[in-house]
């Protein structure tokens, strides 16, 4: 891979992880426990979700913290901070909270209120990947596929990242999917395919496969 595609590349994952930070919103799972908190954040009551939600945080509710961090990354009823946003979504990460070791990585290969830490980065998204998480699952495709952040390039690792992710509805993984495809062999997605059959959520991922390291 080249220098100047290198860094379109790393361009286009900080773009994309960017993105994905400014679209984040509460998941179902993540009402319970804090429901009043949780529906006025939906609602654009950051006052009110604030309020809520911040108590919660600090007694060590692991939802609480994560929305907490949101709401100080974006500015929403508090001033923008992004160390109190990777404070509270560390809190979060650290007890197994999906979507905050999402960000918490985000932040990480960023640069964002800590020093860029790419393999730092690659830890907290690979356990949120583990869990199942297709923005991460879809964030480590991005790095096996163009040799990003230290990572060696491995085209069916990408694929079977892309395949989980697409599976949880991700749509981007499902075009990346796509593509890259067509710079495989038959051998290679079929070896995809079947890394993807054998894991389950709550296992480690694979970090080699057999035909797919090399460029292309």
């Amino acid at each position: 891979m080249s220098v100047t595609h290198a860094r379109q590349a790393t361009r286009a994952m900080n773009k994309f992880l960017y993105a994905m930070l400014l679209a984040a919103s509460l998941h179902g799972s993540a009402l319970a426990g804090f429901t009043e908190g949780a529906n006025a954040y939906n609602a654009r009551d950051y006052a009110r979700a604030l309020k809520e939600v911040a108590p919660l945080a600090r007694a060590g509710h692991v939802d609480a913290q994560h929305l907490l961090g949101l709401m100080y990354y974006m500015g929403r009823g508090v001033a923008r901070d992004y160390k109190q946003a990777m404070l509270w979504h560390r809190k979060a990460a650290e007890r197994g909270k999906a979507d905050a070791q999402y960000v918490v990585g985000a932040m990480y290969y960023t640069g964002t209120a800590v020093p860029l830490d790419h393999k730092a980065a690659i830890g907290w998204f690979r356990k949120a990947a583990e869990q199942g998480h297709a923005e991460a699952q879809h964030a480590l495709g991005l790095m096996y596929r163009y040799h990003a952040a230290g990572m060696p390039q491995d085209k069916v690792l990408a694929y079977m990242l892309w395949n989980l992710a697409a599976a949880s509805g991700n749509a981007n993984a499902t075009g990346q999917r796509a593509a890259i495809a067509r710079r495989m062999t038959q051998e290679q997605i079929d070896e995809a395919q079947a890394l993807s059959r054998a894991w389950k959520p709550g296992t480690p991922l694979p970090t080699q496969s057999r035909s797919g390291g090399g460029a292309g």
